[in-house]
């Protein structure tokens, strides 16, 4: 399911507040994630923010690789959170993942 315009809007708006930098293919791309049927319920800039964090682990990172290794999840998002935080600096992120802080 789409979401409605009036949320679409406000994703954008999240996005070009959150990642002014941001390559238009990633911000494509987690616009989409951030407007799944799944972060309905989330205020748009949350939905943002864990799309982007989603998105960056995922394409920019080793996480996947990590984890086909068998490191659990948390293991594999502490080795990757310097190289997430160098690709939302790179991005002119407003936001940066904090190591101490729970997902």
């Amino acid at each position: 399911m789409i979401a409605s315009t009036k949320r679409r809007k406000a994703i954008t708006e999240a996005l070009t507040l959150l990642l002014p930098g941001a390559p238009y293919a990633d911000i494509e791309a987690i616009r989409a994630d951030a407007g799944a049927r799944h972060m309905k319920e989330l205020p748009p800039s949350i939905a943002v923010w864990l799309a982007t964090v989603a998105h960056v682990r995922h394409q920019h990172t080793d996480y996947e690789q990590l984890l086909a290794e068998g490191y659990d999840r948390d293991a594999a998002r502490f080795f990757v959170i310097d190289r997430t935080n160098a690709v939302l600096t790179s991005w002119r992120a407003t936001r940066l993942l904090d190591p101490d802080d729970e997902e």
